[in-house]
């Protein structure tokens, strides 16, 4: 539909007065949120997504892809959370202990909303009973850990036996961040590892 193609276009070219001009304008058309959502929103994102696995769009064109989607997302949040829309599932998001490096968590908790996931991020430096208490207060399924750094990234487990301890096996974990490798995500007992953030949202789908 040319109108969401609109919508999907100014996301992907980072426009986030037109996006949310066009979102607002489909609001009042009557148009309802989860088809804003589903039909403009994720495809934008999703191709933003694949152009970034492709080396075609690096980091600050992404950023600025999602601050276009954040914008039209206000527009049309409140008319989702009255729509009781099924949101795919809860995840809850943060940078480790220690650890206060956040942009390529606010990346993937960025694509993870765009591709229709509520996103609860608790920010950087989060020791583990925070994580569990979270996952526990919003009876979230998913948990993504970031670490930027060797010395915190040893923290993962820590946060990954609290949760097991918490709730044994129930609660999906997934891990990222520069220092990562597949090995080391599976020797901490962690669900899921993804290099970036495109492949965070193809292992969140996976993992629920």
């Amino acid at each position: 539909m040319a109108k969401y193609q609109d919508l999907a276009d100014f996301i992907i070219k980072g426009d986030n007065v037109k996006s949310k001009e066009i979102a607002q304008k489909l609001v009042d058309e009557g148009v309802s949120a989860v088809e804003i959502l589903n039909d403009g929103l994720m495809p934008g994102m999703d191709v933003v997504g694949k152009k970034f696995k492709a080396n075609e769009m690096y980091i600050p064109e992404v950023l600025i892809a999602a601050r276009a989607m954040h914008a039209a997302m206000e527009v049309i949040k409140p008319l989702l959370s009255k729509s009781d829309t099924n949101t795919i599932g809860v995840v809850i998001i943060g940078t480790v202990q220690g650890d206060l490096h956040d942009i390529g968590k606010n990346l993937v908790g960025m694509m993870l909303e765009g591709a229709g996931f509520t996103v609860i991020d608790l920010g950087v430096d989060v020791p583990p009973q925070k994580f569990v208490e979270e996952l526990n207060k919003n009876s979230a399924r998913l948990l993504a850990l970031s670490a930027l750094l060797t010395t915190t990234m040893v923290s993962m487990e820590s946060v990954i036996k609290a949760v097991r301890a918490s709730d044994g096996k129930s609660i999906k974990v997934m891990v990222g961040g520069a220092p990562l490798t597949q090995e080391y995500a599976d020797s901490i007992g962690a669900d899921g590892y993804a290099p970036d953030a495109s492949s965070a949202v193809d292992l969140a789908k996976s993992l629920l």
